[in-house]
């Protein structure tokens, strides 16, 4: 099992406070130390959650200069709101910031704020097309092969992007809300899998990862792909102790995802029936019900909290859901000191979920 760190902090919009940053900063680095995979950075738009990372490219670049081995990845990109040329160029010079080390996750988008960026009503409304057709672009230019576009004097033009990447073909990632037929499609295209347990369980997600497995075989690609899977994460000494230490954080930052959601509530992908929802008739006692709720499913069922022991047994859950790596979100709320206190029983945990031959022996 591979272990990564993902970041999508819940940042006060009216928050000028300095050193936003340290936590991804110094928490990049200790994972590069540390035998950590991969680091995840989102992209978000407008809202404080997710707002400290408007563009994963800058960050990743500014990662790219703290960090020596491990692989720099968005998670994710929203392909629809970009040129594919665009995001080709910008990933290639973190590519070759980093020597070789980006992964690219990118999605469909759901927000529908978001697509002001874009021309807006078509590309949302279209967006699944303009996803499907971006990836391919998108892995031609990496590949150094050319598009064509059409100048403003209307003359026909063939584009190869610069500076050319290191790696020569482009990792990519698909993130999957719970769709089957996106699994499916992930598979058949050769894709990795970056996924959550919001509205699926894991039971549920061993069933979309078998279609995935399947669709890959049957496209004929090489290997097996990798399926990710995003967990908030805190490890300590003993269950009731974290538990104490992440609830209130963690309440308040699943209220920043209800804002969010509730804002644009049909368009939500991992709510069903989203639009029967009458959100007039909600008041303040029943959300926060409804966060309490939610938390006590995320610290006991979808996430990685508590003792090393609770969270080996997380893991293996995990991994019996035929799961590749397990993404640690980790900025939610809690202190920065905090977090990178407990990021040491975190790679406890990842040494006993990966013992070597020799140790297991002794």
């Amino acid at each position: 099992m591979d272990f990564s760190l993902y970041y999508f902090a819940n940042q006060d919009t009216a928050d000028h406070e300095r050193d936003k940053y340290r936590l991804i900063l110094d928490s990049a680095e200790w994972a590069d130390r540390n035998g950590f995979r991969r680091l995840w950075t989102p992209e978000r738009h407008f809202h404080s959650f997710g707002g400290l990372s408007p563009n994963p490219s800058i960050l990743c670049a500014a990662l790219a200069a703290r960090t020596r081995r491990i692989q720099l990845c968005s998670g994710s990109v929203v392909l629809p709101l970009h040129d594919p040329i665009r995001v080709a160029e910008e990933w290639s010079v973190v590519d070759n910031l980093s020597n070789g080390r980006i992964g690219l996750g990118v999605a469909c988008g759901w927000v529908p704020n978001d697509f002001v960026i874009g021309d807006s009503q078509a590309k949302f409304d279209r967006r699944k097309e303009v996803f499907a057709d971006g990836i391919a672009t998108l892995r031609r230019l990496w590949r150094g092969d050319s598009v064509l576009r059409q100048n403003p004097q209307g003359e026909p033009v063939e584009v190869r992007t610069l500076p050319r990447p290191v790696q020569r073909d482009l990792p990519l990632w698909i993130t999957v809300a719970g769709n089957p037929d996106t699994f499916r499609q992930a598979g058949a295209l050769g894709a990795n899998i970056l996924t959550h347990l919001l509205g699926q369980t894991l039971d549920g997600l061993a069933d979309k990862i078998a279609v995935y497995r399947d669709a890959w075989r049957a496209a004929g690609h090489a290997g097996r792909g990798t399926v990710t899977l995003m967990l908030h994460t805190f490890v300590g000494e003993d269950d009731d102790t974290v538990h104490d230490l992440v609830k209130g954080p963690m309440k308040r930052y699943l209220q920043g995802s209800l804002s969010l959601a509730s804002a644009h509530i049909c368009s939500v992908p991992f709510l069903q029936n989203a639009q029967n929802i009458d959100l007039a008739n909600v008041t303040p006692q029943m959300v926060d019900d409804v966060l309490d709720a939610s938390f006590e499913k995320y610290f006991h069922m979808s996430g990685l909290f508590g003792s090393h022991g609770k969270c080996l047994d997380m893991v293996d859950k995990v991994e019996a859901a035929d799961v590749d790596e397990i993404a640690s979100l980790i900025d939610y709320g809690v202190a920065p000191d905090t977090v990178l206190q407990s990021l040491e029983h975190l790679n406890v945990v990842r040494i006993l979920a990966n013992p070597k031959p020799s140790l297991a022996v002794r």
